[in-house]
């Protein structure tokens, strides 16, 4: 896939042996739309992503977001770690390889909190963006697994809307990424909850 917007576009490539079809894996901050047959994975603490499709044109894609709001506070990271550019820029290329805004539909997944304190609330806010920023935008929800105390592997297959979603109950690989993650914005400067707070003034605007 050919895209104006490189920044964030996802590329760790593989074959998927259970669907026998190419894949593509999410990590923080990425995204990817596909209008051929794929799978797109990723996995999710208290990250959320959105798996949109536009069913007549065949097309649609993944995208996993750390913080809610846009993240105008911040100039040291990526902007589609944040989930107004994660949302918008995804729902942007969907429209751009032939989808309409008036037929998409979505499914979200992730907000978790999986571990204690500080990114059980950051779970709780992105979980809370994603329903505002899609009722904002019109965007139908088919359906929705947010929230709990477990991270999720989720893979979508854009071609027939498909998702698969596997709960990972206390993976200390998942807990160790998102400490990971977490000391990673207190190194660019942001204060995670700082950010989640004020993302979550703009969600509905």
């Amino acid at each position: 896939m050919k895209c104006r917007e490189q920044e964030g576009l996802a590329n760790h490539f593989y074959f998927d042996r259970d669907d026998s079809l190419d894949a593509v894996k999410l990590l923080p901050s990425e995204y990817y739309v596909a209008s051929s047959p794929m799978v797109l994975s990723t996995v999710l603490g208290s990250c959320v992503s959105a798996c949109i499709r536009d069913s007549a044109a065949g097309v649609g894609g993944m995208n996993h977001y750390m913080l809610p709001g846009d993240g105008s506070h911040d100039t040291s990271g990526p902007r589609l770690r944040y989930g107004e550019h994660a949302m918008s820029t995804l729902v942007e290329e969907i429209c751009r390889l032939g989808g309409r805004r008036d037929r998409l539909e979505a499914k979200v997944f992730g907000g978790g909190m999986v571990i204690a304190g500080m990114a059980s609330r950051i779970g709780f806010a992105n979980a809370e963006f994603v329903m505002a920023w899609l009722d904002r935008e019109n965007i139908r929800v088919l359906a929705q697994d947010l929230n709990g105390s477990h991270a999720r592997r989720v893979h979508f297959l854009p071609g027939t809307g498909q998702v698969r979603v596997r709960r990972l109950n206390g993976s200390a690989t998942v807990c160790s990424r998102e400490k990971t993650l977490i000391e990673a914005l207190v190194g660019d400067g942001v204060n995670p909850l700082v950010a989640a707070a004020a993302g979550m003034k703009g969600a509905g605007r």
